[in-house]
């Protein structure tokens, strides 16, 4: 099951929460708070009804955050199928700008054959992928531009009355 990356900048500081406000806050249920008290958020006291410090909600779900994040080192993109950080196959590597500045790379992962994404600036590319073979690649055509009008126009059956 997939986990829900939660804001922790929706909880106020200056708050206490009991566990049905923190779920109704983060867009959680009440169960997930459970869990989290159980994986180390702690309550102000063990009496009912529980209550968050939403300074200490906001600490332990930033940290918890941070420690799922994988950065990715020069000249590796992120597989999602690996869940790694991988080298592209064979070195080769893909950029399709998208203005004049940025763009997205594409490559092949050299471990279960998957396409792999990455956002770049043109600028820093040879920082990013250093010993990859780069090659350019067209910008998509966009609809905006298309000279022609498309085919399901319904401009001939309008009629004046």
């Amino acid at each position: 099951m997939s986990r829900k990356r939660v804001n922790p900048r929706l909880v106020k500081l200056h708050r206490s929460y009991s566990v049905s406000e923190l779920a109704a806050c983060l867009g959680v249920h009440k169960n997930t708070v459970r869990h989290w008290q159980n994986e180390g958020l702690t309550p102000i006291e063990r009496a009912r009804p529980l209550l968050f410090p939403g300074g200490a909600v906001r600490e332990w779900l930033t940290n918890r955050n941070a420690g799922r994040k994988r950065p990715c080192p020069a000249g590796t993109l992120y597989c999602f199928r690996c869940r790694e950080p991988r080298q592209p196959a064979l070195g080769l590597v893909e950029y399709v700008p998208r203005n004049l500045t940025s763009g997205s790379v594409r490559a092949i992962c050299a471990t279960c054959e998957t396409v792999m994404h990455r956002g770049a600036r043109l600028a820093s590319l040879a920082a990013i992928l250093p010993g990859c073979d780069v090659q350019m690649a067209e910008a998509p055509t966009r609809l905006k531009g298309c000279s022609s009008p498309p085919l399901n126009c319904d401009l001939q059956r309008q009629t004046i009355k």
